[in-house]
């Protein structure tokens, strides 16, 4: 009887898989973190026996070379991908066998990438499940805008024909385990659902319901923004990332903290937006651990600048290294834990700014104050409503557009709170005065703020 075990890595929205029978498995789509598959695969009492990458993925770096020449096990990569390292090229209809009665069985599918390859897993010639990468997801399918702009409608034409393939080929209770689609920027659409199968994409799926001109249409018109990163992480994989390196950085005391601000470096506090908000070391970055960390830190910061992590305690701190570790900011210069009082120079006391939620903005306006809107979602949340006389700069732009942002007191909103936080740290450190709006976008409305539709514009 075959297993398929997930591996989630939920700040990025991804998944990858531990799949095989009593005596082996093979991983698909591993993330740079390989401790935790090794970790599955002791608890299953399998050994992996081969490593499958659907893709030369462009929102993470792959734990996928270093998990193959830890274990011995093959690596298989799609054909098509440029990679500067030796693994076995896979091909359409290419057979691997994992276990006995088990087979891994290729699927070319283009779109996602111009090489993207799916992977059925086979157990006595019946398909069981299907590892679909960043092809076919649940509810929509991978975006086709990651590789060269030139190549967009192209390979979103072949992802619609690549999913249909597999539909076609599958029958409807095989199971549909993407790698993308959980949250991850690499998803055309985001979606509900934890599980599917092909006949509930059959039902579902745009792109198994659409013509596909539609279909085409539809996908390129939604595209929103794609993380910075994302441009040096296909290039990574190509090349073949190092070795993970998880140890622990270097302790920094505050005369250290405060050098390292005064030459332009990020510090970044990892501490919950309130804790933040009521004391944090002047001019630090709060992108909060609980927060989509991984993607808005390396989304914001300028590529290859040095990063200083402050966490209230070790085990924040690991964490945090090990989520940053996933999309190649792979060694913090420095490290601090404790609290704020732990972090200022003798003599030198914590800074603050205010939060608050829609409704006191509202009363705020009323009274007159002199202030400013700043809305830091991203355009596409953008475009289906906004406060009247709102500035919009997304919260990866922010710190790069300071000098847009009109005078008076800044009162920062995204849809929910986190995002707005980011971007209120980034005001505050560049001395602006601040109030970090923490509430739902739908309570702007409620409060009476007079909110702008598209169809009002």
């Amino acid at each position: 009887m075959f297993f398929a075990d997930v591996l989630e890595t939920e700040g990025l929205g991804n998944r990858g898989y531990l799949a095989g029978g009593r005596r082996a498995a093979v991983v698909v789509d591993p993330p740079r973190d390989i401790d935790r598959l090794v970790s599955a695969a002791a608890r299953r009492g399998v050994r992996i026996v081969a490593v499958a990458e659907t893709h030369v993925h462009n929102d993470y770096v792959t734990g996928g070379l270093q998990l193959a020449r830890l274990t011995g096990a093959r690596y298989l990569v799609p054909a098509g991908a440029a990679v500067a390292y030796d693994r076995i090229p896979v091909a359409d209809g290419d057979m691997e066998e994992i276990d006995e009665g088990l087979t891994l069985r290729a699927v070319a599918t283009p779109g996602h990438t111009p090489h993207h390859t799916a992977y059925v897993l086979e157990e006595d010639g019946r398909a069981v499940a299907a590892f679909t990468g960043g092809s076919l997801l649940i509810g929509s399918v991978g975006r086709p805008d990651l590789v060269e702009p030139r190549l967009t409608e192209r390979l979103a034409r072949a992802q619609h024909a690549s999913a249909h393939r597999l539909a076609a080929e599958l029958g409807d209770d095989v199971a549909v385990m993407p790698t993308h689609g959980f949250g991850s920027f690499c998803s055309s659409t985001q979606s509900d659902g934890e599980r599917s199968t092909i006949g509930a994409e059959k039902a579902s799926n745009p792109a198994l319901l659409q013509d596909v001109d539609t279909f085409v249409g539809e996908l390129l018109a939604g595209l929103d923004d794609v993380p910075a990163y994302y441009a040096h992480m296909g290039p990574l994989n190509a090349s073949g990332p190092d070795p993970v390196d998880l140890t622990p950085p270097r302790p920094a005391d505050p005369e250290e903290i405060a050098r390292r601000l005064a030459d332009g470096e990020w510090v970044v506090d990892l501490r919950n937006r309130v804790a933040f908000s009521e004391g944090h070391v002047a001019g630090t970055y709060n992108f909060e651990l609980e927060g989509q960390l991984a993607t808005y830190l390396a989304w914001t910061i300028p590529w290859g600048k040095p990063v200083t992590l402050l966490a209230a305690s070790a085990e924040d701190l690991a964490r945090a290294q090990r989520e940053l570790a996933r999309v190649g900011i792979d060694r913090p210069a420095a490290a601090a834990v404790g609290s704020p009082a732990d972090w200022v120079r003798p003599g030198e006391r914590p800074a603050s700014f205010p939060r608050g939620v829609f409704a006191d903005l509202a009363a705020a306006r009323k009274r007159g104050e002199p202030l400013v809107v700043l809305d830091v979602r991203r355009d596409g949340e953008r475009s289906a409503g906004w406060i009247e006389g709102s500035t919009h700069i997304p919260v990866h732009q922010v710190h790069r557009r300071l000098d847009e942002i009109p005078p008076g007191t800044v009162w920062v909103h995204c849809a929910g709170g986190m995002r707005a936080a980011i971007a209120a740290s980034v005001l505050a450190a560049s001395g602006r005065e601040v109030v970090a709006v923490d509430d739902g976008y739908a309570a702007a409305a409620e409060a009476g703020l007079p909110v702008v539709t598209p169809d009002e514009s």
